[in-house]
């Protein structure tokens, strides 16, 4: 059994969300540097969201069973919360089995990946007091894919210009 490393964790996560990217019509920037809090900026029909991602193998699942909860670092909490941000903010949370063996699997007309990933909108979130980290709370309901992506989207839409009769 091969535990994963923090750079392999990161890895996966941005890998996850640029297939789902892809999947759901929207492309994906990387950023080499991490300075404002954000690891990557979806932009689909011109509109920009912006997504910290994490991944984790032991993640925490609330009594409810139907949610996961993440201790984000107060920095990044702010920072994506923040209402002068031109693109919304969100966290990304990947969740992989502990065996790194486990995470993909190579087939000779496929590759398959054994993660899932949710999300939570952080975006114009209230100020917090807390020191060191504040609990994010991932709904199961909230996946990142590409009806969760319509969703980010139309949030990012509609923070910008108002509700539009019809969606994006």
């Amino acid at each position: 059994m091969g535990e994963p490393e923090t750079w392999q964790q990161e890895q996966v996560s941005l890998a996850y969300l640029s297939a789902v990217a892809t999947r759901a019509g929207a492309t994906s920037a990387v950023w080499n540097v991490d300075k404002d809090g954000v690891d990557v900026t979806l932009q689909r029909d011109f509109i920009d969201v912006a997504f910290q991602m994490k991944c984790t193998y032991a993640p925490i699942l609330l009594a409810d069973g139907e949610t996961y909860a993440f201790d984000l670092d107060m920095r990044t909490y702010d920072i994506l919360r923040k209402p002068t941000r031109s693109s919304a903010g969100f966290l990304g949370l990947v969740v992989v089995p502990r065996d790194i063996e486990e995470w993909l699997t190579q087939e000779d007309e496929s590759l398959f990946m054994r993660c899932a990933g949710y999300y939570a909108r952080i975006q114009d979130s209230p100020e917090v007091s807390n020191q060191g980290t504040t609990r994010i709370h991932l709904p199961k309901k909230q996946r990142l894919d590409r009806a969760g992506l319509d969703d980010v989207f139309s949030y990012a839409f509609n923070r910008l210009f108002g509700p539009r009769e019809g969606g994006l």
